[in-house]
């Protein structure tokens, strides 16, 4: 049996990590739609992370004695941040299309890549993915729209907040704990923090049926994308790894399709394309300048001791490449 404090998955190519964490994340939501009447959207959520911090925790069992506080802090920071981007995310799909959610979300990643450019072109696509937003937003605009729809962008914008933090304290994360303990008590942090809003709505569906079946779909979303996003971002740089989530709206507008029914536009369709050419285009131009800033291991100064937390302890991934731990921060 394969332990969870050394996955198998990091056999496979990362990029393929990160594709499917994306199909588990879309159709996982897709599946979870069901269960809103039950449980609403907070309530499934929150139970996911009940479900998934539980797992997580009996099966990676992580060692907190001699840990560092920054460790912890790492690890706590990311649950408050993962308790958000699910919460906030089941809350857009249960008002707005999958796709059309999952597009607005991109725009915290985005912003934060704009932010750190110093390439004034990177304002000019920022400035497109905006329209794009605008364009998949149209039937906020129209008469036949439902009045869930400005609730539902705003509930996908504070997602794409929480993604963005959620990026980079994975990748901290990923650098401070071995396997996936730093996970399992990230998740415990999240059910912890989801758990007054998300428990005031599934209190009173909470049934041996439903409690069995958000387990069993804890298991897509979020155990195994978070377990594969870890994974992918200790190999990949934060800029490579947005490029290849920038799929993601295109993946939720096709499980909408085939698993809801939901079909979108051909403006919102224009509006996707938008956005994920802007995300693809900033991340791609910023990707050499990063490149040329990048210290390489041979000639970076040794830390002082005094700088190691004590406990700490680094993915082999992370070892073999310092100026990966470097770019977590940015």
């Amino acid at each position: 049996m394969t332990s969870l404090a050394r996955p198998a998955g990091t056999r496979l190519p990362a990029p393929a990590l990160a594709v499917g964490s994306m199909l588990s994340v879309q159709v996982g939501t897709a599946l979870s739609k069901p269960v809103f009447p039950m449980l609403g959207a907070a309530g499934t959520a929150w139970m996911r992370l009940v479900c998934a911090g539980a797992f997580l925790l009996v099966a990676a069992r992580p060692r907190l004695r001699g840990r560092h506080w920054r460790d912890l802090g790492a690890a706590a920071a990311l649950g408050v941040a993962s308790a958000g981007l699910t919460v906030c995310f089941f809350e857009a799909v249960a008002r707005i299309p999958m796709g059309v959610a999952s597009t607005v979300e991109f725009l915290g990643p985005l912003a934060v890549a704009v932010a750190a450019s110093r390439r004034r072109l990177d304002i000019v696509w920022s400035l497109c993915a905006a329209g794009g937003v605008l364009a998949m937003s149209s039937a906020a605009f129209t008469g036949g729209s439902s009045g869930d729809w400005p609730v539902g962008l705003a509930f996908a914008l504070a997602a794409g907040t929480c993604w963005a933090a959620y990026i980079v304290l994975t990748k901290h994360v990923g650098a401070r704990w071995p396997g996936v303990e730093g996970l399992a008590m990230s998740m415990t942090v999240a059910a912890i923090v989801a758990a007054p809003l998300g428990l005031a709505q599934a209190a009173g569906g909470l049934t041996p049926g439903t409690v069995a079946i958000t387990a069993g779909l804890a298991l897509l979303l979020p155990v195994l994308p978070y377990v594969l996003e870890l994974l992918a971002l200790r190999r990949l740089r934060v800029r490579t790894f947005s490029i290849l989530m920038s799929v993601e709206p295109a993946i939720g507008a096709l499980i909408g399709l085939a698993l809801l029914g939901q079909v979108l536009s051909i403006a919102q369709l224009s509006g996707m394309a938008l956005v994920i050419a802007a995300n693809v285009a900033v991340s791609t131009v910023s990707e050499p300048a990063a490149e040329g800033a990048r210290v390489s291991p041979a000639s970076a100064p040794e830390a002082p001791a005094s700088e190691v937390p004590v406990g700490a302890s680094m993915s082999e991934d992370a070892r073999a490449d310092p100026g990966d731990l470097d770019r977590s921060g940015q």
